[in-house]
């Protein structure tokens, strides 16, 4: 490979949800310069719209030489080790998965392949890890809002599930780490897990988990305090109308990685 030219990475989609649908779409119609979608992996028929053969696991990885996990954190903890020490670069979008402190280890001390993370539904991270550069940060707070229906646990006793099946206003459902708080709530708290990766302390980082039924965006409040500043950052997000606990913006993060690793010049990282 000559300098300034960029190979084309060959893309391996596992999952093809909310997150999957978008990103293979786009991947399919050429959006990504410098990437192509080889392959889809996923436990349902995709039908005849698929824009890329319906294959194995172990069928992707002689295809590709990254993959994307769309699919949730189950994904990770069972194929995410195959994947990287088969020389396959991983991307994941469900970075809950990585408060498992043994999982985590483990992923980052297999290879060839490498391990990357997307930041999903919150901005702000570059700027936190800037300020942990200068010093450490001394609080670290998520307040993420989602509507009541998103939040519900197999878990959950009789007497939580009907206040949040009956909340007329905001019902503040559990406060804990961000390392036990992904647990909980495997489907919703992904920002809380990229939020202690950023900082490199999962207990360090206090989350509260918020049910409201006028939530009409996903909202993530971070508020960070360190020796050289104090930060704030809010965002709402639409979710997806067909899976509403994952906020519309994802897939478009997912993208935003990819094009970052497909070498897309001019942007911002």
């Amino acid at each position: 490979m000559t300098a300034g030219t960029h190979r084309t990475r060959r893309i391996g989609l596992i999952g093809w949800g909310a997150i999957g649908r978008v990103v293979g779409t786009a991947l399919a119609q050429h959006s990504l310069p410098g990437a192509e979608l080889t392959s889809i992996v996923d436990n349902h028929p995709l039908g005849d719209s698929a824009p890329a053969p319906h294959v194995t696991f172990e069928e992707a990885l002689r295809r590709c030489d990254l993959i994307v996990e769309a699919a949730g954190p189950g994904v990770v903890r069972e194929w995410g080790e195959r994947v990287l020490r088969s020389g396959t670069d991983l991307l994941i979008a469900s970075a809950g998965a990585l408060t498992d402190e043994d999982l985590a280890k483990r992923l980052h001390a297999a290879g060839p392949g490498r391990l990357y993370v997307t930041g999903g539904a919150v901005g702000g991270l570059d700027l936190l890890q800037a300020a942990r550069s200068l010093g450490p940060l001394h609080e670290v707070r998520l307040t993420t809002t989602k509507l009541p229906t998103t939040l519900e646990q197999p878990w959950m006793d009789e007497e939580l599930l009907a206040r949040l099946r009956t909340a007329t206003g905001p019902v503040e459902v559990m406060t804990g780490t961000a390392r036990d708080i992904p647990g909980k709530f495997p489907q919703s708290t992904n920002v809380a897990a990229t939020l202690a990766l950023t900082v490199g302390d999962p207990d360090g980082v206090r989350v509260t988990i918020v049910a409201d039924p006028a939530a009409h965006h996903t909202r993530h409040v971070i508020e960070a305090t360190g020796t050289h500043g104090t930060y704030r950052f809010d965002v709402a997000h639409r979710p997806d109308p067909h899976t509403p606990a994952t906020s519309q913006i994802v897939p478009h993060a997912v993208l935003r990685s990819l094009a970052a690793l497909t070498g897309r010049t001019g942007q911002i990282l």
